[in-house]
């Protein structure tokens, strides 16, 4: 049976800084374990149209991914269906997701959030780099807290 919230990290271990979202995951299954109850936890190295279909039956999610373009040492946005560049890519964005949804089920999906997590190398091969252990520590006790409150309200007044 789905659990209502789906936690959703992506990025390639081998990669360096592309890592923070399994990386992040790995952390919550250890260090968090109590808050998963009502979390199904889900990882790929990259986000595909067929991904569209866990959406299904969730009252929240949450994708995880590593980014350069962050403000911070984490960013926390909505998520809104948007077919953008990514749509007819083999790998997709989360908002391209979202709209593979609603045009699959024809209605909305259900609230989505992005949890970006600031990288700054990501060759392959590369280890984490300092900075990037750093934000993931940063992101992962914010991870926790939207966990101890799994409610769109609560999340929504998150959004940074």
């Amino acid at each position: 049976m789905l659990k209502p919230v789906l936690i959703f990290a992506y990025g390639n271990l081998s990669r360096g800084d592309d890592a923070l979202g399994p990386l992040l995951l790995e952390h919550l299954e250890t260090s968090a374990a109590p808050l998963l109850h009502s979390v199904d936890i889900l990882t790929d190295f990259q986000l595909q149209i067929e991904h569209a279909l866990d959406l299904e039956n969730r009252d929240l999610v949450l994708f995880i991914d590593a980014s350069v373009a962050c403000q911070h040492a984490y960013d926390f946005t909505e998520l809104e269906p948007a077919f953008d560049h990514t749509y007819t890519t083999h790998a997709m964005s989360p908002a391209a997701v979202l709209a593979v949804y609603q045009s699959i089920k024809k209605h909305m999906p259900p609230p989505c959030f992005l949890l970006s997590i600031k990288g700054e190398h990501f060759e392959l091969g590369e280890s984490l780099s300092v900075a990037a252990e750093q934000h993931l520590l940063q992101a992962a006790q914010f991870a926790e807290q939207l966990l101890n409150r799994p409610h769109v309200a609560a999340w929504r007044q998150a959004v940074i």
